[in-house]
């Protein structure tokens, strides 16, 4: 075990980085067993493991890699370079996620309102979703519909509401938004009617995504695949249409 391991994931990716662009020039004895270390610990991580490209999954120390990469040359100049080149395309989705960049400004906003609401329940559906949109898309869509339908039970539970434990998400959410006076026909201006009714649309239409391409039912060979930006696109909607309903509850409760 080596004692100067960074803590982070983060820390951990940029030190295999480093290792394995100088390993691109050729074999170091010395940093092998940091490479080995650090390839272990990222692999252990079920939401990173996905993430890393196909060489670190089967170079198992830098004696392999190395008989990987120099196996990249075409013989024209400047191999070096191209093989760097490589190392780093490689493992951009790893830092693309570890770094942030692909999550919404919504993520931390629904985080708040959810956790404030409740920690134990909806927030851990919420945290779900959000590990799951870039390694699991499939996974992240079900979790996605299970966070509005998990909202809109509290919802229906603390209002006294019964509801039937089957219910569709549509269902469901008509229930609850009848409850919470944001259901498109308790409004006569025409621009909330339209903005409600939207939403409604693309919770129903969450719902038929979910059973389409998510992972709660079983699919056929020509089943549609869904990338981590339909993940994306289906959690971050479900995080803003969660916060909203705890939000507007939380204000009704209150008055």
């Amino acid at each position: 075990m080596f004692d100067d391991i960074p803590d982070t994931p983060l820390e951990q990716a940029r030190m295999m980085e480093n290792i394995l662009v100088a390993g691109c020039e050729g074999y170091d004895r010395s940093s092998s067993g940091m490479y080995v270390q650090l390839r272990g610990l990222l692999l252990s991580d079920d939401a990173l493991k996905p993430l890393l490209p196909g060489f670190v999954k089967t170079c198992r120390d830098l004696n392999h890699f190395w008989s990987y990469v120099k196996g990249l040359d075409t013989g024209s100049s400047g191999h070096w370079a191209k093989r760097k080149q490589h190392v780093r395309d490689g493992l951009a989705p790893l830092f693309d996620y570890l770094e942030q960049r692909n999550h919404a400004p919504v993520d931390n906003v629904a985080s708040d309102a959810l956790k404030s609401y409740d920690a134990d329940g909806v927030h851990a559906v919420w945290g779900r979703a959000l590990d799951r949109r870039h390694s699991d898309p499939e996974g992240a869509i079900t979790s996605a519909r299970t966070l509005l339908e998990t909202v809109c039970k509290h919802i229906l539970e603390e209002t006294g509401e019964e509801y039937d434990e089957k219910a569709d998400l549509p269902i469901l959410y008509k229930a609850v938004a009848t409850k919470l006076n944001i259901a498109p026909t308790q409004h006569t201006e025409e621009s909330f009617k339209r903005i409600l009714g939207g939403a409604a649309n693309v919770v129903e239409g969450l719902g038929s995504l979910r059973n389409r391409v998510g992972d709660a039912h079983g699919k056929g060979k020509a089943a549609v695949r869904p990338g981590p930006r339909h993940a994306q696109l289906a959690v971050n909607f479900a995080g803003a249409m969660a916060t909203f309903l705890v939000e507007t509850w939380s204000e009704k409760s209150r008055a």
